[in-house]
């Protein structure tokens, strides 16, 4: 008898294809629409396995609809969604995607500080809009890149491939870590430093720490206010490591230059929110890893995970 498989988005047909050997499949039928939450819960109550995004919760309240869950699949490196501890009480599985988004998040890490320290996404705007009339000398003046500081919060493999990117700019690289990566620091030159130190120094701090109750508020109005204010803060990890209300007020009172934005507290961000009405910040909607190449890799990494659990077999990228 096949499996039950509940996937809590529509994924492309031709990869659902694969697992149909394997498991009796159900799915939700909206590509950009979240499913509501009474409907996954519904859902929920006699499958053995859930295929979900990161804006799919799997919390107690979840699990108390899900009797016969045993594996729960993230389409995501980052598992925030999911109450793994409760997950490891009930004896439920669950699988993420590493080390497969890890050049493509730096390209957009990059991309990211270099238009925002640019201004491009306002240049556009500017000609769009025909306010290009002429040009003068201090016309959209943006800020140097190559020769800069660039300060990094998180050195695992995305904040790493982000300092070699850097070093490629001729930046002097500072970073701040739970431990140091010495390997790193001979090979290329990075510089440990404390976070206080890392955030006074910097003309580009960029934030690639995961979230966890360690990192939730990390950056508040204590530590924006020791950054430079001609710095720009750069956050492509998590929402919540920054205090959002205080980075608006250093932002809209002129003691922070810029801020370069993939992630917010709350997702998809709030039309009316405070930073959205800023020139100076340039907002993305977590497009982190969004390369065709990339998302196909992560969906098949999921595909493995949860071939290998269709043919009783030893599952890989499970989460501890």
């Amino acid at each position: 008898m096949k499996k039950k498989l509940f996937i809590a988005r529509k994924f492309p047909a031709h990869i659902v294809e694969l697992l149909q050997e394997f498991y009796e499949i159900s799915q939700w039928d909206e590509e950009e629409i979240v499913i509501p939450r009474e409907k996954l819960l519904a859902a929920v109550a006699d499958c053995e396995v859930l295929w979900v995004t990161l804006a799919d919760q799997v919390d107690e309240e979840l699990l108390s609809h899900a009797p016969n869950l045993k594996l729960v699949t993230n389409l995501a490196v980052g598992y925030n969604n999911i109450d793994v501890k409760a997950l490891k009480k009930r004896g439920i599985m669950a699988t993420n995607t590493p080390g497969v988004l890890t050049n493509t998040t730096a390209d957009l890490v990059f991309g990211l500080l270099l238009a925002t320290a640019r201004r491009i996404p306002e240049s556009e705007r500017y000609l769009r809009e025909g306010k290009w009339k002429s040009w003068y000398p201090m016309q959209l003046v943006g800020k140097d890149v190559s020769g800069a500081t660039i300060g990094i919060i998180g050195m695992g493999r995305i904040g790493q491939a982000v300092a070699r990117r850097a070093k490629g700019f001729d930046m002097k690289i500072l970073y701040n870590n739970r431990r140091r990566r010495h390997e790193a620091e001979e090979m290329y030159g990075f510089q440990y430093v404390s976070l206080e130190d890392l955030l006074k120094q910097s003309d580009f701090v960029v934030i690639m720490t995961p979230y966890n109750s360690d990192t939730e508020g990390l950056i508040g109005a204590r530590e924006l206010a020791l950054m430079k204010e001609d710095a720009v803060l750069i956050n492509a990890s998590r929402g919540g490591i920054i205090d959002e209300g205080a980075l608006y007020d250093v932002l809209k009172n002129g003691k922070l230059w810029a801020a370069g934005l993939d992630v917010f507290e709350q997702e998809p961000i709030a039309m009316d929110h405070p930073l959205l009405t800023l020139p100076n910040v340039v907002a993305l909607p977590h497009i982190g890893s969004a390369s065709l190449e990339t998302r196909t890799a992560m969906l098949m990494l999921n595909v493995k995970a949860l071939t290998a659990y269709g043919q009783g077999k030893a599952i890989s990228n499970r989460i501890d």
